[in-house]
């Protein structure tokens, strides 16, 4: 990746997970699509990543074919807003399946200009630790790599520590996103970056523990050997829906003094983003609805015209619309409905 793109990534970027817009045939729409990637510029993210869960895998079946027009889509988008305002932007491509079908996608993205792939562990419990490291040193061949812990509920698997310090000992990975939704797991993770060889950042996906992953700072060994990792950024489903309020949060977090005392507001916001989080994931029933519930809270405010996936089954689960609402009046200082108003109003113009 650029320079700037790699500066970005070690500070620590605000990445959504981008999801896909679709009409009420279940087709794409690409114009609302792009007005959807701007509302994410103009809230100040630091990156988007495509192609990834929260985009829908399905994008990449034979008979739906978008893989690469989302990927083009997207990547043109931000090129657009770069030219327009001199900010880098960091785009990172989802990229999933076994080996041959990861080089693939990793092509892709590389071919156009994306800088890391997210690399994707689904559906893969039937390949040893030994042969996963192996497909992180292919993909990492070809462009730089994000390492990906995704938790068993989703269809992740649990790997030993010893899986990540070999992952960690790949030059090709610069980062690390964590999304076990299992502390003891995250611990591994930031253990392994802790030790490795060259500079890794690790990013939050525990969308369940945004906030205190960002104010967490691990510490390994003492003395002259102590080693210390923090969670520099995030790459998270839940930052695509209320994102302009979710980046000030993110913001002023990265701003604490790093030897200040934890604010104790800052617990009782980490609180409250969890408790909206179970909302919009659809905690209550295993995430069944995590998908079409972002594309709830998105469709109440607007930015998308239904709630349709590309797989009709997924919809919202039991209760989870209530669960909404309740969050919804729960914490209203959460939402960025007033931004998304002006934005909305304002679009024709970008």
């Amino acid at each position: 990746m650029n320079t700037a793109s790699y500066e970005l990534l070690m500070k620590g970027a605000f990445i959504p997970a981008m999801p896909l817009v679709l009409d009420a045939d279940r087709r794409f729409d690409e114009a609302k699509q792009r007005r959807l990637i701007r509302y994410y510029l103009e809230s100040g993210v630091d990156g988007l990543a495509v192609g990834v869960h929260t985009t829908q895998f399905a994008i990449r079946k034979p008979e739906i074919g978008l893989f690469e027009k989302v990927l083009q889509v997207s990547i043109d988008e931000m090129r657009a807003y770069t030219a327009q305002t001199q900010r880098p932007i960091l785009a990172v491509a989802g990229v999933c399946g076994e080996t041959p079908q990861a080089l693939n996608e990793a092509n892709t993205a590389k071919r156009l200009g994306y800088d890391i792939a997210l690399l994707s562990p689904g559906g893969l419990s039937h390949l040893s630790e030994a042969q996963m490291v192996e497909r992180t040193r292919a993909v990492a061949q070809i462009m730089d790599v994000m390492g990906f812990y995704l938790q068993v509920a989703v269809g992740g698997r649990a790997f030993s520590f010893d899986y990540w310090r070999q992952v960690c000992g790949i030059e090709g990975v610069k980062a690390i996103k964590c999304a076990a939704f299992d502390r003891y797991r995250t611990v591994d993770v930031a253990r392994a970056i802790a030790y490795a060889d060259h500079e890794i950042a690790l990013y939050t996906g525990n969308d369940d523990n945004i906030v205190i992953d960002l104010l967490t700072r691990y510490r390994f060994g003492s003395g002259s050997d102590e080693m210390t990792v923090v969670t520099r950024g995030g790459l998270l489903g839940h930052w695509c829906a209320w994102t302009h309020t979710a980046v000030q949060l993110f913001r002023r977090i990265k701003a604490l003094p790093e030897d200040a005392a934890v604010p104790k507001e800052m617990l009782e916001l980490a609180a409250a983003v969890t408790d909206v989080n179970g909302a919009f994931f659809d905690a209550h029933n295993r995430f069944g609805g995590c998908i079409a519930g972002m594309h709830e809270v998105l469709r109440r405010q607007g930015l998308m015209d239904g709630i349709w996936c590309l797989d009709p089954s997924e919809a919202l689960g039991e209760g989870q619309n209530e669960e909404i609402s309740r969050v919804y009046a729960m914490y209203p200082e959460l939402n960025d409905d007033a931004f998304v108003k002006q934005f909305l109003e304002d679009y024709p113009k970008y």
